[in-house]
């Protein structure tokens, strides 16, 4: 299972220089609008400091963290919806990701041009979010025709036509779905058949300075204006540099700045949580790994992520917690003291199961 977040945003925002960070790739990050014009696809590992513990305590020969994938989609300008700049071909690489990830300029700097003139993050927020609004109005504008045909048919049960139509009437109203449709008892499930980009999950990052990263009232502002999703600030330059560090050097360079945790780790681990995903972990001699799953997912699902067949043939889960299995310094002592459970194929699994199963083939 495979996380994407697509990198959205105005042009000259710091979209291309974000995901260079991101990625250590050497993506295109130019001083004027559509540097970007081919989407670029970046996977990056997900940050997990449990894996190096597992790994010491396995003996592992090599780590295999879970990873998460970003897509550099260059920049929307307003009247993208009608064509405008390089129009529907980015509203369409939105439309693959899982989540948006909207990139919003908080920095002033007179050499780096701001498409609309001004720097006003709240103003660009509302420009992208109004195009793929009435990017999603025409998609529902589309199909309501061909699914009353299919109502009337009775091809199409009439609870598909009546969630486009309300859907419709919050777009219209200036409304993001993913904000106000389970609010409005829109069935979310109906929702994702139309393919809609305002009904996925959003993350706002807003690239700003020294300035900013300090300014805990302009944060604070902004976080709730975009609230309930999750907000995140950082310098996509300053994250550029920080990689090219040693791992102390990279401490060090955080510490000095008082953050404890980097840009890019807040945004790979907000993702993760924003599309409700979570991980457990297989440790051996070969490798300690981290596998995806959704939050709720069963044993059994858990299973399958490692192989089909391991779904299929599903027995038992032999699963230690994390925390007790670091605690007890290994398997045997977790099974001596009795922390090491056998669950069945109705065990929900939780964030840092350490985890055997056994199937049959």
């Amino acid at each position: 299972m495979s996380l994407t977040i697509g990198i959205a945003g105005l042009p000259n925002v710091g979209k291309s220089t974000l995901f260079n960070a991101l990625t250590r790739a050497t993506v295109l990050a130019a001083n004027y609008p559509f540097a970007t014009i081919e989407p670029n696809v970046g996977v990056v590992p997900l940050p997990d400091a449990r894996l190096n513990v597992l790994a010491k305590v396995f003996n592992s020969q090599k780590i295999v963290p879970a990873t998460v994938s970003f897509v550099d989609i260059a920049g929307i300008v307003r009247g993208a919806s009608q064509g405008e700049g390089l129009g529907n071909q980015f509203l369409a690489n939105i439309r693959e990701a899982d989540a948006i990830c909207l990139v919003t300029r908080a920095f002033a700097d007179p050499d780096v041009v701001h498409v609309e003139g001004r720097v006003n993050p709240l103003d660009d927020i509302e420009t992208v979010t109004t195009e793929l609004i009435l990017a999603d109005m025409q998609t529902l504008e589309r199909q309501i025709p061909r699914i009353q045909k299919e109502v009337m048919g009775k091809k199409t049960p009439k609870e598909v036509l009546t969630t486009a139509q309300e859907a419709l009437a919050l777009l219209e109203g200036g409304k993001v779905l993913s904000a106000t449709a389970p609010a409005a008892g829109l069935d979310v499930d109906i929702l994702r058949q139309f393919q809609l980009m305002t009904t996925k999950a959003f993350i706002y990052v807003f690239n700003t300075d020294d300035e900013g990263l300090a300014d805990e009232d302009m944060q604070a502002h902004l976080r709730e204006a975009v609230s309930p999703a999750q907000a995140i600030f950082l310098d996509a330059k300053f994250e550029a540099e920080l990689i090219e560090l040693s791992e102390e050097e990279a401490k060090e360079m955080l510490a000095e700045t008082g953050q404890s945790e980097s840009g890019l780790d807040q945004l790979a681990r907000v993702g993760f949580d924003t599309l409700g995903l979570q991980t457990f972990l297989t440790a051996g001699e070969k490798e300690s790994r981290a596998w995806t799953i959704h939050k709720g997912d069963t044993a059994p699902k858990a299973a399958g992520v490692i192989h089909t067949d391991f779904e299929r043939g599903f027995i038992k889960a032999e699963i230690v917690s994390y925390d007790d299995l670091v605690e007890l310094g290994s398997i045997a002592e977790a099974r001596a003291h009795g922390k090491v459970r056998m669950e069945g194929k109705d065990y929900v699994m939780a964030d840092g199961d350490v985890v055997e199963f056994r199937f049959n083939v």
